[in-house]
């Protein structure tokens, strides 16, 4: 005589996926009121590049102008020469940027495929600790040197910078190069190229996301830079920061709140553009550099 014994099963995906949807909900919930969080100050710089200067001075503080002036916008353009200055950063960011990621990526491939031994890794782990030094440290024995050089009021600086490259960015290169398979370097040497070549003609085809995000973050950093155009550079070659910082004043020499506000919108547009087309880049690039 046989008996079977049937246990119950509790039919729990009515339950589970209650549970799902809930948490889901929970989750976007909570990042669009971080969402929020983090574009307050943008919407607070627009409402200020809005706003009259009686408004900006009110209190309690309006949230938003009764009448937005976007005129303002019109005279952040026009009370200094705009595009002067704007096309003395274009031209200073891409030269900075340029530099710095070609010669970045020269060093960061010989730290990867150049036979070094201890010395090679010793020099590594120097330049990786250059990352932690800060760069006000040396901002006054760098300006002593450029001004014996002659090299203040002018953008030598900056090419000087740029061929000495940058830490963050041979470390990206290097993590990239030592993840490319040995067969292809040694076919490349069979071949007869040397070192050089192989890293133009088969290398640095390759690193299009690192050279993308190097190019950005320096573009970007250069950009940003208020400090060192403030006091390497002339009134005439200075960059847009720098320009906007002491043009927009009103006639007793009061920072004009609402000018300002809404210059840095136009400021930062362009940084916006280059980060939303290469961000994909950016991501991929520090994804292979953490995985190797």
């Amino acid at each position: 005589m046989g008996s079977s014994f049937a246990y119950p099963v509790r039919n729990t995906s009515a339950g589970g996926k209650r549970r799902r949807f809930a948490l889901t909900s929970l989750l976007v919930v909570v990042m669009v009121l971080l969402a929020l969080v983090f574009l307050l100050p943008l919407f607070w710089l627009l409402s200020t590049a809005l706003k009259t200067s009686i408004e900006i001075g009110a209190f309690p503080p309006l949230w938003w102008p009764a009448r937005p002036q976007w005129i303002n916008f019109f005279t952040a353009v026009t009370l200094i020469d705009y595009l002067h200055f704007t096309g003395n950063t274009v031209v200073l960011s891409t030269l900075s940027a340029t530099l710095a990621t070609f010669s970045s990526a020269l060093v960061g491939f010989a730290f990867a495929r150049l036979p070094g031994g201890g010395p090679k890794q010793a020099l590594f782990t120097i330049m990786v600790s250059m990352m932690m030094m800060p760069t006000m440290i040396t901002v006054i024995p760098t300006y002593i040197l450029f001004a014996n050089l002659g090299m203040v009021g002018n953008y030598w600086p900056w090419v000087l910078w740029g061929l000495g490259a940058s830490p963050f960015f041979i470390f990206l290169f290097r993590q990239f190069f030592a993840s490319i398979p040995q067969e292809l370097e040694d076919a490349a040497i069979v071949d007869g190229a040397g070192y050089f070549r192989i890293f133009w003609q088969i290398f640095l085809p390759l690193a299009g996301p690192v050279l993308v995000t190097s190019f950005m973050l320096q573009f970007v950093a250069t950009w940003g830079d208020w400090f060192s155009p403030l006091i390497f550079l002339n009134p005439d070659n200075t960059t847009l920061g720098v320009a906007m910082a002491q043009g927009y004043s009103s006639p007793v020499n009061l920072p004009m709140q609402n000018i300002n506000a809404a210059g840095s919108i136009i400021y930062v547009l362009p940084v916006l553009v280059i980060f939303f087309f290469a961000q994909r880049f950016y991501v991929r690039s520090l994804v292979s550099a953490s995985l190797k």
